[in-house]
Protein backbone atom coordinates (compact mmCIF):
# COMPACT_ATOMS: atom_id res chain seq x y z
CA UNK A 1 0.00 0.00 0.00
CA UNK A 2 1.39 3.40 -0.97
CA UNK A 3 1.28 6.13 1.65
CA UNK A 4 -0.21 9.50 0.82
CA UNK A 5 2.58 11.99 1.48
CA UNK A 6 1.79 14.75 3.99
CA UNK A 7 0.66 18.18 2.92
CA UNK A 8 1.52 21.50 4.50
CA UNK A 9 3.97 24.39 4.18
CA UNK A 10 6.94 21.98 4.21
CA UNK A 11 5.50 19.49 1.72
CA UNK A 12 8.05 18.53 -0.91
CA UNK A 13 10.82 18.63 1.70
CA UNK A 14 12.57 15.28 2.26
CA UNK A 15 14.20 14.70 5.65
CA UNK A 16 16.35 11.68 6.55
CA UNK A 17 16.05 11.05 10.29
CA UNK A 18 19.01 8.99 11.57
CA UNK A 19 18.67 10.23 15.17
CA UNK A 20 17.26 8.67 18.30
CA UNK A 21 16.36 9.68 21.88
CA UNK A 22 15.12 12.52 21.82
CA UNK A 23 16.18 15.93 20.51
CA UNK A 24 16.99 14.91 16.93
CA UNK A 25 13.78 12.91 16.41
CA UNK A 26 11.87 15.79 18.03
CA UNK A 27 13.23 18.23 15.43
CA UNK A 28 12.16 15.84 12.67
CA UNK A 29 8.74 15.39 14.25
CA UNK A 30 8.13 19.14 14.18
CA UNK A 31 9.14 19.28 10.52
CA UNK A 32 6.89 16.31 9.77
CA UNK A 33 3.94 17.93 11.52
CA UNK A 34 4.03 20.64 8.85
CA UNK A 35 4.36 18.46 5.80
CA UNK A 36 7.98 17.32 5.46
CA UNK A 37 8.43 13.73 4.25
CA UNK A 38 10.50 12.29 7.11
CA UNK A 39 12.25 9.03 6.27
CA UNK A 40 13.20 7.38 9.55
CA UNK A 41 16.28 5.15 9.27
CA UNK A 42 16.19 2.30 11.79
CA UNK A 43 18.43 -0.69 12.31
CA UNK A 44 17.18 -4.02 10.93
CA UNK A 45 15.46 -6.52 13.20
CA UNK A 46 13.58 -4.51 15.78
CA UNK A 47 13.94 -0.97 14.57
CA UNK A 48 14.85 2.01 16.70
CA UNK A 49 15.51 1.16 20.36
CA UNK A 50 13.38 4.15 21.29
CA UNK A 51 10.32 2.09 20.37
CA UNK A 52 10.76 0.27 23.68
CA UNK A 53 12.10 3.12 25.83
CA UNK A 54 10.34 3.77 29.12
CA UNK A 55 6.68 3.06 29.70
CA UNK A 56 4.97 0.90 27.08
CA UNK A 57 1.37 0.11 26.28
CA UNK A 58 1.40 -2.89 23.97
CA UNK A 59 4.31 -3.07 21.53
CA UNK A 60 5.32 0.62 21.34
CA UNK A 61 6.49 3.03 24.04
CA UNK A 62 4.64 6.26 24.73
CA UNK A 63 7.85 8.04 23.79
CA UNK A 64 7.82 6.47 20.32
CA UNK A 65 4.20 7.41 19.72
CA UNK A 66 5.27 11.04 19.86
CA UNK A 67 8.76 10.89 18.36
CA UNK A 68 7.85 8.45 15.58
CA UNK A 69 4.69 10.02 14.22
CA UNK A 70 4.46 11.44 10.71
CA UNK A 71 7.50 9.40 9.63
CA UNK A 72 8.16 6.70 7.03
CA UNK A 73 10.52 4.18 8.67
CA UNK A 74 12.95 2.03 6.73
CA UNK A 75 15.27 -0.59 8.22
CA UNK A 76 18.82 -0.20 6.93
CA UNK A 77 22.17 -1.63 8.06
CA UNK A 78 24.55 1.33 7.93
CA UNK A 79 27.52 -0.83 8.95
CA UNK A 80 27.45 -2.57 5.59
CA UNK A 81 28.79 -1.15 2.33
CA UNK A 82 25.49 -1.90 0.61
CA UNK A 83 23.55 -0.13 3.37
CA UNK A 84 25.69 2.99 3.10
CA UNK A 85 25.24 2.94 -0.67
CA UNK A 86 21.48 2.95 -0.21
CA UNK A 87 21.75 5.82 2.26
CA UNK A 88 23.90 7.89 -0.10
CA UNK A 89 21.38 7.40 -2.88
CA UNK A 90 18.71 8.70 -0.51
CA UNK A 91 20.96 11.61 0.49
CA UNK A 92 21.21 12.62 -3.15
CA UNK A 93 17.41 12.99 -3.21
CA UNK A 94 17.01 14.60 0.23
CA UNK A 95 16.99 18.15 1.56
CA UNK A 96 17.90 17.47 5.18
CA UNK A 97 19.73 14.79 7.18
CA UNK A 98 19.50 14.68 10.98
CA UNK A 99 21.85 12.59 13.15
CA UNK A 100 22.84 12.51 16.82
CA UNK A 101 25.90 10.28 16.99
CA UNK A 102 28.83 11.37 19.12
CA UNK A 103 31.28 13.58 17.22
CA UNK A 104 33.37 11.40 14.90
CA UNK A 105 30.93 8.47 14.75
CA UNK A 106 29.42 9.51 11.43
CA UNK A 107 32.91 9.88 10.00
CA UNK A 108 33.89 6.41 11.20
CA UNK A 109 30.93 5.02 9.29
CA UNK A 110 32.43 6.52 6.13
CA UNK A 111 29.79 9.25 6.04
CA UNK A 112 31.86 12.36 6.69
CA UNK A 113 29.56 15.37 6.21
CA UNK A 114 31.97 17.59 4.32
CA UNK A 115 33.72 15.03 2.08
CA UNK A 116 30.97 12.43 1.55
CA UNK A 117 27.46 13.70 2.31
CA UNK A 118 27.83 17.22 0.90
CA UNK A 119 29.73 15.82 -2.05
CA UNK A 120 26.78 13.52 -2.78
CA UNK A 121 24.38 16.45 -2.40
CA UNK A 122 25.89 19.97 -2.23
CA UNK A 123 22.51 21.41 -1.20
CA UNK A 124 22.03 19.09 1.78
CA UNK A 125 21.41 20.57 5.24
CA UNK A 126 22.96 18.31 7.91
CA UNK A 127 21.71 18.80 11.47
CA UNK A 128 24.14 17.28 13.98
CA UNK A 129 22.64 17.02 17.47
CA UNK A 130 24.90 16.13 20.42
CA UNK A 131 25.16 16.63 24.16
CA UNK A 132 27.98 19.18 24.09
CA UNK A 133 28.54 20.19 20.46
CA UNK A 134 31.04 19.28 17.76
CA UNK A 135 33.77 21.45 19.34
CA UNK A 136 35.01 22.29 22.82
CA UNK A 137 36.60 20.34 25.70
CA UNK A 138 33.45 18.27 26.34
CA UNK A 139 32.64 17.47 22.71
CA UNK A 140 33.38 13.74 22.89
CA UNK A 141 31.53 13.10 26.13
CA UNK A 142 28.33 11.10 26.09
CA UNK A 143 25.54 13.49 26.94
CA UNK A 144 21.82 13.42 27.61
CA UNK A 145 19.36 16.09 28.62
CA UNK A 146 19.94 15.58 32.34
CA UNK A 147 23.65 16.39 31.97
CA UNK A 148 22.83 19.54 29.99
CA UNK A 149 20.29 20.66 32.57
CA UNK A 150 22.90 20.20 35.31
CA UNK A 151 25.87 21.83 33.56
CA UNK A 152 23.90 24.77 32.16
CA UNK A 153 22.90 25.79 35.75
CA UNK A 154 19.26 25.08 34.92
CA UNK A 155 19.06 22.59 37.82
CA UNK A 156 20.80 25.02 40.17
CA UNK A 157 18.45 27.89 39.38
CA UNK A 158 15.28 25.76 39.55
CA UNK A 159 13.35 24.99 42.71
CA UNK A 160 13.26 26.59 46.16
CA UNK A 161 16.15 28.95 47.08
CA UNK A 162 16.98 26.92 50.20
CA UNK A 163 16.53 23.51 48.59
CA UNK A 164 18.74 21.21 46.52
CA UNK A 165 19.17 21.54 42.73
CA UNK A 166 16.04 20.41 40.93
CA UNK A 167 16.14 18.44 37.69
CA UNK A 168 12.97 18.41 35.59
CA UNK A 169 11.31 14.98 35.34
CA UNK A 170 10.74 15.61 31.64
CA UNK A 171 12.94 15.87 28.54
CA UNK A 172 13.21 19.65 28.84
CA UNK A 173 16.64 20.20 27.26
CA UNK A 174 15.86 17.66 24.54
CA UNK A 175 12.59 19.27 23.52
CA UNK A 176 14.13 22.75 23.61
CA UNK A 177 16.95 21.48 21.38
CA UNK A 178 14.45 19.82 19.04
CA UNK A 179 12.62 23.10 18.51
CA UNK A 180 15.88 24.99 18.00
CA UNK A 181 17.10 22.28 15.64
CA UNK A 182 13.95 22.56 13.51
CA UNK A 183 14.37 26.36 13.41
CA UNK A 184 18.04 25.99 12.43
CA UNK A 185 17.13 23.60 9.59
CA UNK A 186 14.62 26.09 8.18
CA UNK A 187 17.17 28.92 8.43
CA UNK A 188 19.77 26.79 6.61
CA UNK A 189 17.22 25.87 3.94
CA UNK A 190 16.48 29.55 3.41
CA UNK A 191 20.18 30.06 2.70
CA UNK A 192 20.25 26.96 0.48
CA UNK A 193 17.30 28.21 -1.56
CA UNK A 194 19.08 31.52 -2.16
CA UNK A 195 22.57 30.18 -2.89
CA UNK A 196 22.31 26.44 -3.58
CA UNK A 197 24.69 25.79 -0.67
CA UNK A 198 24.02 23.17 1.94
CA UNK A 199 25.80 23.25 5.29
CA UNK A 200 26.40 21.51 8.60
CA UNK A 201 24.37 22.71 11.60
CA UNK A 202 25.88 22.10 15.06
CA UNK A 203 23.12 21.99 17.70
CA UNK A 204 23.59 20.66 21.23
CA UNK A 205 21.73 20.11 24.46
CA UNK A 206 24.10 22.15 26.63
CA UNK A 207 23.74 25.25 24.44
CA UNK A 208 19.96 24.96 24.63
CA UNK A 209 20.18 24.70 28.41
CA UNK A 210 22.24 27.88 28.61
CA UNK A 211 19.73 29.84 26.54
CA UNK A 212 17.11 29.12 29.20
CA UNK A 213 19.21 30.73 31.97
CA UNK A 214 20.72 33.57 29.97
CA UNK A 215 19.47 36.39 32.26
CA UNK A 216 21.17 35.11 35.47
CA UNK A 217 24.36 34.38 33.51
CA UNK A 218 24.43 37.82 31.91
CA UNK A 219 23.71 39.44 35.28
CA UNK A 220 26.61 37.57 36.89
CA UNK A 221 29.07 38.46 34.14
CA UNK A 222 28.07 42.12 34.42
CA UNK A 223 28.06 42.40 38.23
CA UNK A 224 29.96 39.43 39.64
CA UNK A 225 26.87 38.57 41.70
CA UNK A 226 24.37 35.76 41.49
CA UNK A 227 20.85 36.92 40.82
CA UNK A 228 19.27 38.79 37.95
CA UNK A 229 16.01 36.84 38.12
CA UNK A 230 14.65 35.63 41.41
CA UNK A 231 13.04 32.32 42.18
CA UNK A 232 9.35 31.85 41.61
CA UNK A 233 8.00 29.45 44.23
CA UNK A 234 4.28 28.71 44.08
CA UNK A 235 1.81 29.70 46.79
CA UNK A 236 0.15 26.92 48.80
CA UNK A 237 -3.65 26.95 49.01
CA UNK A 238 -6.07 24.74 50.95
CA UNK A 239 -6.30 22.21 48.12
CA UNK A 240 -3.28 22.82 45.89
CA UNK A 241 -0.94 25.51 44.63
CA UNK A 242 -1.08 28.64 42.48
CA UNK A 243 1.48 30.87 40.83
CA UNK A 244 1.05 34.65 40.82
CA UNK A 245 2.91 37.20 38.70
CA UNK A 246 2.02 40.67 39.94
CA UNK A 247 5.05 42.15 38.22
CA UNK A 248 3.97 45.80 37.97
CA UNK A 249 3.40 48.30 40.79
CA UNK A 250 -0.34 48.57 40.11
CA UNK A 251 -0.77 44.79 40.10
CA UNK A 252 1.30 44.43 43.26
CA UNK A 253 -0.84 47.08 44.96
CA UNK A 254 -4.06 45.27 44.12
CA UNK A 255 -2.59 41.93 45.24
CA UNK A 256 -1.48 43.26 48.66
CA UNK A 257 -4.78 45.01 49.20
CA UNK A 258 -6.70 41.80 48.45
CA UNK A 259 -4.44 39.71 50.68
CA UNK A 260 -4.46 42.10 53.64
CA UNK A 261 -7.89 43.69 53.25
CA UNK A 262 -6.13 47.05 53.63
CA UNK A 263 -6.90 49.37 50.73
CA UNK A 264 -4.09 51.73 51.83
CA UNK A 265 -1.38 49.06 51.91
CA UNK A 266 2.04 50.40 50.91
CA UNK A 267 3.81 48.46 48.14
CA UNK A 268 6.76 50.78 47.52
CA UNK A 269 9.79 48.77 46.52
CA UNK A 270 7.92 45.46 46.49
CA UNK A 271 7.28 43.01 43.68
CA UNK A 272 5.84 39.49 43.66
CA UNK A 273 9.44 38.25 43.49
CA UNK A 274 10.39 39.77 46.83
CA UNK A 275 12.16 37.63 49.38
CA UNK A 276 10.17 34.93 51.14
CA UNK A 277 10.52 36.78 54.48
CA UNK A 278 9.10 40.06 53.17
CA UNK A 279 6.01 40.77 55.36
CA UNK A 280 3.86 41.51 52.32
CA UNK A 281 4.92 38.24 50.73
CA UNK A 282 4.02 36.53 53.99
CA UNK A 283 0.59 38.17 53.85
CA UNK A 284 -0.03 36.87 50.34
CA UNK A 285 1.09 33.39 51.39
CA UNK A 286 -1.24 33.44 54.42
CA UNK A 287 -4.22 34.59 52.34
CA UNK A 288 -3.63 31.81 49.80
CA UNK A 289 -3.32 29.17 52.55
CA UNK A 290 -6.70 30.22 53.93
CA UNK A 291 -8.47 29.83 50.59
CA UNK A 292 -9.01 27.24 47.87
CA UNK A 293 -7.29 27.29 44.51
CA UNK A 294 -10.55 28.17 42.75
CA UNK A 295 -11.20 31.11 45.08
CA UNK A 296 -7.70 32.52 44.74
CA UNK A 297 -7.72 32.16 40.95
CA UNK A 298 -11.19 33.64 40.45
CA UNK A 299 -10.51 36.54 42.84
CA UNK A 300 -7.21 37.52 41.25
CA UNK A 301 -8.46 37.09 37.68
CA UNK A 302 -11.34 39.46 38.52
CA UNK A 303 -8.72 41.95 39.74
CA UNK A 304 -6.76 41.42 36.48
CA UNK A 305 -3.77 39.94 38.27
CA UNK A 306 -2.03 37.11 36.35
CA UNK A 307 -2.58 33.88 38.27
CA UNK A 308 -2.77 30.19 37.38
CA UNK A 309 -3.34 26.93 39.22
CA UNK A 310 -0.45 24.47 39.41
CA UNK A 311 -2.12 21.56 37.66
CA UNK A 312 -1.46 17.87 38.09
CA UNK A 313 -1.17 15.55 35.09
CA UNK A 314 -4.78 14.29 35.50
CA UNK A 315 -6.07 17.86 35.75
CA UNK A 316 -4.20 18.94 32.63
CA UNK A 317 -5.44 15.87 30.75
CA UNK A 318 -9.03 17.02 31.36
CA UNK A 319 -8.41 20.71 30.61
CA UNK A 320 -10.95 21.79 27.92
CA UNK A 321 -8.59 24.54 26.74
CA UNK A 322 -5.99 22.00 25.61
CA UNK A 323 -8.62 19.91 23.83
CA UNK A 324 -10.19 22.88 22.06
CA UNK A 325 -6.78 24.00 20.82
CA UNK A 326 -6.03 20.41 19.77
CA UNK A 327 -2.95 20.18 21.92
CA UNK A 328 -4.38 16.80 22.93
CA UNK A 329 -5.88 14.67 20.19
CA UNK A 330 -7.16 11.14 19.79
CA UNK A 331 -6.20 9.07 16.76
CA UNK A 332 -6.28 5.46 15.51
CA UNK A 333 -3.19 3.29 15.98
CA UNK A 334 -2.17 0.08 14.22
CA UNK A 335 -1.08 -1.63 17.44
CA UNK A 336 -3.10 -0.07 20.27
CA UNK A 337 -6.30 0.61 18.33
CA UNK A 338 -6.58 4.18 19.60
CA UNK A 339 -4.11 6.50 21.31
CA UNK A 340 -3.90 10.03 22.68
CA UNK A 341 -1.03 12.22 21.46
CA UNK A 342 -0.08 15.91 21.58
CA UNK A 343 -1.14 17.97 18.60
CA UNK A 344 0.92 20.35 16.47
CA UNK A 345 2.51 22.97 18.71
CA UNK A 346 2.21 25.90 16.30
CA UNK A 347 -1.18 27.05 15.01
CA UNK A 348 -1.17 28.46 11.47
CA UNK A 349 -4.24 29.97 9.81
CA UNK A 350 -3.51 28.96 6.20
CA UNK A 351 -1.31 25.88 6.54
CA UNK A 352 -2.12 24.09 9.81
CA UNK A 353 -0.01 21.20 11.00
CA UNK A 354 -1.24 17.64 11.10
CA UNK A 355 -0.69 14.59 13.29
CA UNK A 356 0.10 11.50 11.26
CA UNK A 357 -0.04 7.86 12.29
CA UNK A 358 2.65 6.07 14.30
CA UNK A 359 4.45 3.63 11.96
CA UNK A 360 5.56 0.08 12.68
CA UNK A 361 9.23 -1.02 12.24
CA UNK A 362 10.32 -0.94 8.60
CA UNK A 363 6.76 -0.23 7.47
CA UNK A 364 7.86 1.91 4.53
CA UNK A 365 11.16 0.28 3.52
CA UNK A 366 9.94 -1.11 0.20
CA UNK A 367 7.80 1.94 -0.54
CA UNK A 368 10.62 4.46 0.02
CA UNK A 369 13.30 2.53 -1.85
CA UNK A 370 11.05 1.77 -4.81
CA UNK A 371 9.42 5.21 -5.12
CA UNK A 372 12.52 7.35 -4.47
CA UNK A 373 15.31 5.12 -5.76
CA UNK A 374 13.50 2.97 -8.31
CA UNK A 375 14.45 -0.38 -6.74
CA UNK A 376 12.47 -3.28 -8.19
CA UNK A 377 11.22 -6.29 -6.24
CA UNK A 378 14.24 -8.39 -7.22
CA UNK A 379 16.65 -5.82 -5.83
CA UNK A 380 14.63 -5.44 -2.65
CA UNK A 381 14.56 -9.19 -2.15
CA UNK A 382 18.34 -9.43 -2.63
CA UNK A 383 18.96 -6.63 -0.12
CA UNK A 384 16.64 -8.28 2.37
CA UNK A 385 18.31 -11.66 1.96
CA UNK A 386 21.68 -10.00 2.59
CA UNK A 387 20.16 -8.36 5.71
CA UNK A 388 20.97 -4.90 4.39
CA UNK A 389 17.31 -3.93 4.84
CA UNK A 390 14.76 -5.24 7.31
Amino acid sequence: MTTTLPTGPLSGLTVIDMATIFAGPSACRHLGDFGADVIKVERPEGGDGARHLGECDGDDSFYWRIAGRNKRPIELDLKSDAGREVLLRLVARADVLVENFRPGALERLGLDPETVLLEANPGLVILRVTGYGQTGPYACRAGFGTMAEAMSTLAHTTGQPDGPPTLPPIALADEATGMRGAFAVLAALRHRDRTGEGQVVDCCLLDSGFTMVEIPLSYYLATGKEGGEGGRPPYKCKDGYVVISASGRAMATRLIQIATGDESANVAGWTSRAGLDDPRKVAVSKWCEENTVDHVVSTLLKAEIPVAPVKTIPQAAEDPHLWEREMLVKMPDALAGEIHVPGATIKMSKTPGRVGHVPTPGEHTDEVLSSLLGYDQTTLRELREAKVIG
